[in-house]
């Protein structure tokens, strides 16, 4: 049976941080949660009664098994437990869900507690992503985080009471204003709790949000380059064992950002590293199925209002988007991309039509071929946005 990734986009947040830049609302009336929740129903019901149009063809979604589900937003943790446990129970109605599912869910300190914790790993999901960022007060404050770093030790203390074993801690690094130090501290802090997963991410300036407006302003300095990315060679090091606190055993880094403990891989995320279907639902949710790309409507009421037909857009890839795509996001993942992978997938080795980019990538020591596989050297991780652009 063929797999499949769900997405569930929760578009809700108690205040919207001063960083971001994803489809996300803040201080919304608990009737409009209501509604769109409703409305969310109505898309798996919609989906569960017909079959999929993608790529051309009519598929039929009972020929899939879905082996991941993943609330993102937003803050999911922001919704009554009961109508996401609801939302778990409609989803098994309408898709089969593999035994071993993975079922995450984004939660940020201080929409928590531990009798919502409870109520979720009861409802079946068996992950759980803490936006934590910082451990650092001072951090915190500049991100527009709702929340403490003594919040952060709670909610991560009551996962756990709550029985979830597959737990990740989101940090951000590249803040303006942070030290060394001050972001060495925040992971130290990160790795004494043993979470099994951690994603840590560079602070971007996106355009049109508040932290973009300052930088332009001049009220806000971007952390120099040299700084940020010996922030991301410190937290390698550490995190695989190397480093000056020397965590045993080590986690693996498997994707650009994001590392865990053995087997702890986030197996959601690599269906997009490795350009696996997935059927995004909610607001702007993005799906991939049957070599086409299509989009959900970005607009709330539009998309709560709708009878029938959600999707905004749709995009069926050439062979040239698929082999560009396939490269484009198989190199973020540490192992890079199998040769094999890449001959069974397009019919011809990688060398072929890449040829002159990977010799040139190769002699400035951007890339290697090692074990079967076309992978960034650390060098390359460091610029991986001008590498990949070779490839598309």
């Amino acid at each position: 049976m063929k797999k499949i990734g769900i997405y569930i986009h929760i578009p809700f947040c108690v205040k919207k941080c001063d960083y971001c830049d994803f489809l996300s609302f803040q201080n919304t009336t608990a009737s409009l949660k209501d509604r769109y929740m409703k409305a969310l129903g109505g898309e798996l019901d919609a989906y569960a009664a017909g079959s999929i149009s993608a790529g051309g063809e009519r598929i039929d979604i009972r020929e899939y098994e879905a082996d991941t589900v993943f609330f993102g937003g937003g803050t999911p943790s922001l919704i009554a437990p009961e109508l996401l446990c609801r939302m778990m129970d409609h989803i098994r109605k309408c898709f089969q869900l593999s035994p071993d599912a993975e079922i995450s869910l984004e939660a940020n300190p201080g929409t928590l507690s531990l009798e919502n914790l409870i109520q979720y790993r009861q409802a079946g999901f068996n992950r759980v992503s803490l936006g934590i960022q910082s451990f650092d007060d001072r951090m915190l404050h500049i991100l527009g985080r709702i929340h403490t770093a003594a919040d952060a030790d709670v909610a991560f203390g009551q996962a756990r009471e709550a029985g979830f074993s597959n737990i990740n801690i989101d940090l951000m690094f590249g803040i303006p204003g942070q030290t060394m130090e001050c972001w060495m501290d925040s992971l130290s802090h990160a790795l004494a709790l043993n979470p099994e997963h951690i994603s840590f991410y560079s602070l971007k300036f996106e355009e049109g949000t508040p932290f973009h407006d300052m930088l332009e302003k001049g009220i806000l300095r971007e952390v120099d380059d040299s700084l940020d990315r010996s922030m991301y060679h410190k937290a390698v090091e550490t995190m695989q064992g190397s480093g000056p606190a020397g965590y045993t055993p080590p986690y693996i880094h498997y994707e650009i950002s994001n590392a865990s403990r053995p087997g702890f891989d986030c197996r959601h995320n690599m269906k997009y590293w490795s350009m696996g279907e997935y059927l995004g639902l909610g607001l702007g949710a993005h799906s991939y199925m049957n070599r086409e790309r299509f989009s959900n409507l970005c607009d709330i009421e539009a998309y709560i209002s709708a009878e029938s037909g959600r999707i905004a857009w749709r995009y069926r890839n050439t062979t040239d988007d698929e082999v560009s795509e396939f490269i484009f996001t198989g190199l973020r993942k540490i192992d890079g991309i199998s040769l094999k992978d890449y001959m069974e997938r397009f019919g011809e080795p990688i060398q072929k039509r890449f040829a002159l980019e990977i010799s040139e990538l190769a002699a400035r020591g951007l890339v290697e071929i090692d074990s079967g596989s076309l992978r960034l050297t650390l060098q390359g991780i460091d610029i991986s946005n001008t590498v990949l652009a070779r490839f598309v």
